[in-house]
């Protein structure tokens, strides 16, 4: 939970200004956005670990910012903590409908919003983030950061690593490469098209290491012609 990455989304400088400072000295790095794009690019980009979203946003409100995070499968797991001054039943109601996490009313104290945060943390750090992931016998352990397949050690780079997580967390669902890119590598990173093809190549090979292998894990890593690529158990 230390040096966790919280997003602040607020288009008022002073609340945007003494949330970071609040934050900073609970040991957090906090980055902030005065809209809805703005925030968003941060979170493709930098990835943080909670948003601290207000409701009211030029451009777009929290709320329907907070429904496309959790459309999204690259962003669907970050946790929402809704900061805003609508403190009406209602509204609470409808931000936790949308998959808000929580819920803090203007003005707030600062040590509550700490706490706030850290239990946040705490109930979605450990469940999503290392979480191991498992598919017949390829196993996937984010904590030791190991690849293994029938209890053999694969041999595996880190961005092949970040990409069979992805695939893992988003099993049988089509993802372009732009989509793939923004997910693994970041928004604001320039890369070829060839490139994701290059490490999707070496993540197969990785996964084809492992002699006798009882099923052939790289070709659940399919190829979707004209639209991209998707991890699936069922033939293509």
């Amino acid at each position: 939970m230390a040096n966790s990455t919280i997003l602040i989304v607020d288009d008022e400088q002073a609340i945007r200004d003494l949330v970071s400072i609040t934050l900073d000295l609970a040991g957090f790095d906090a980055i902030t956005a005065a809209n809805a794009h703005e925030a968003h690019m941060s979170i493709i980009d930098q990835k943080p670990d909670l948003v601290l979203l207000d409701w009211m946003l030029p451009g777009g409100s929290g709320i329907e910012l907070a429904r496309r995070l959790r459309r999204d499968t690259a962003t669907s797991e970050i946790p929402i903590i809704m900061l805003t001054a609508k403190a009406n039943e209602d509204h609470k109601v409808e931000g936790l409908n949308e998959g808000v996490d929580d819920y803090v009313t203007k003005p707030f104290s600062p040590r509550e919003l700490v706490a706030r945060i850290k239990t946040v943390l705490r109930r979605s750090s450990g469940k999503l983030r290392n979480q191991s992931l498992q598919v017949f016998d390829l196993k996937l352990d984010p904590a030791s950061h190991r690849v293994t397949i029938e209890d053999q050690h694969v041999d595996i780079g880190p961005t092949e690593f970040r990409l069979l997580k992805f695939f893992l967390q988003h099993q049988e669902k089509v993802f372009s490469r732009d989509h793939i890119q923004n997910a693994v590598w970041g928004a604001n990173v320039y890369l070829e098209e060839r490139t994701i093809d290059v490490h999707i190549r070496r993540l197969r090979k990785a996964l084809s290491s492992i002699e006798n292998a009882s099923i052939s894990y790289a070709k659940l890593i399919q190829t979707v012609r004209g639209a991209g690529y998707r991890f699936s158990v069922r033939p293509g």
